[in-house]
């Protein structure tokens, strides 16, 4: 057995409209379900293959913390592929978004940049040359 894709990331946000929204008009995800439990709000959104599961908490944890002495692990980042450099870049610019990192990020086989969403996650999008995916030879 292996994986063959990601299928999807289950985010806890700090507000689930202002999230939906930012990736529907940033990155064209439609809501595709939703619903609500005693916990709060939560929605699918969805981008071609693409799913995000996202859920609005009040008690959001800080991007790094320890809780009971114990380190915890969270998402540092997750990546979306790019096809359209030029979209991307009208997308940057149309919606004023901070590009992390100085910006475009080159890398032997691909680019890169970076973005913060509205809760502080930070989203990668990468570009690969040829639009495919490929890696220098390993010795």
């Amino acid at each position: 057995m292996y994986v063959k894709q990601l299928d999807h990331l289950n985010l806890t946000v700090a507000n689930l409209e202002e999230t939906i929204r930012f990736y529907n008009v940033v990155f064209g995800f439609e809501v595709v379900e939703e619903g609500a439990r005693e916990e709060g709000p939560w929605a699918i959104i969805r981008s071609g293959d693409a799913l995000l599961c996202i859920f609005e908490s009040n008690r959001l944890p800080p991007a790094r913390f320890r809780q009971d002495g114990q380190e915890q692990h969270v998402i540092y980042h997750f990546g979306f592929r790019l096809t359209d450099r030029e979209g991307w870049l009208n997308k940057v610019e149309e919606h004023q978004l901070e590009l992390l990192h100085g910006g475009e990020q080159v890398y032997p086989h691909s680019s890169s940049w970076y973005v913060l969403d509205p809760t502080g996650y930070t989203i990668e999008l990468v570009l690969w040359k040829e639009d495919e995916i490929s890696f220098a030879d390993v010795a």
